[in-house]
């Protein structure tokens, strides 16, 4: 992003990127209880913007790690604390700050029949695989997702799966849904329907295209 705060703190139509994702899991019935991995030094600003949204269900906010799976891993062992294996865990880019109520609630349900379960849509474009500047494959575009979040796992699950990838120094995830992938392909991962709006703030021009989709002037 370039600017000096992480992303999450930044200002969107008015509010920090942080608040809108937050509201979003306080009003959703599917979620019971909120922990928000955050970077060190960051730790009492997303406790006040909590506050500022009247956010009831924040239960902690813990720091993260060098990579997303130590991050997430941080956030799995503080659920494992505080909810048996069988429990719900949903893991959500805080910077995904339009994602909707109804994702949220498709997520958490499909959870009821299955252990992992991924938001994604279907790719408009043709992505190839490249290599030394080159082409060198095509996959049929049919069969392509882009995968959002939120990711969805029974807790027992995904907590064995990435104690298993840490024992694996030459494999570094990108997402959750990857590791039970790897490590326990036994286990289906289910998709349910994102939403192009769900969009990932990465860049300053995402910053312009989720103010513009708030209808901010």
């Amino acid at each position: 992003m370039g600017a000096g705060l992480p992303k999450q703190l930044l200002d969107v139509a008015g509010k920090p990127v942080l608040r809108h994702t937050l509201e979003a899991f306080e009003a959703s019935a599917a979620v019971d209880r909120i922990v928000l991995v955050m970077a060190e030094g960051h730790h009492e600003a997303a406790w006040n913007i909590a506050k500022a949204a009247n956010v009831t269900k924040l239960s902690a906010v813990i720091g993260g790690g060098a990579t997303r799976a130590d991050s997430s891993v941080a956030a799995i062992r503080w659920a494992q604390e505080a909810a048996g294996p069988g429990a719900k865990l949903l893991v959500h880019d805080a910077a995904r700050m339009l994602v909707t109520g109804r994702i949220i609630a498709d997520v958490a349900a499909a959870l009821d029949e299955w252990e992992a379960v991924t938001a994604a849509v279907p790719s408009s474009d043709t992505v190839v695989e490249t290599e030394g500047g080159r082409i060198t494959a095509v996959p049929d575009r049919a069969r392509l997702a882009r995968v959002q979040t939120p990711q969805g796992f029974r807790l027992g699950l995904i907590a064995a799966a990435h104690e298993a990838a840490a024992a694996d120094p030459g494999f570094t995830p990108t997402d959750d849904c990857s590791v039970v992938l790897r490590y326990r392909p036994d286990v289906p991962v289910r998709i349910v329907e994102g939403a192009e709006r769900n969009l990932k703030v990465t860049g300053p021009e995402d910053l312009r295209i989720a103010a513009a989709l708030l209808g901010a002037p």
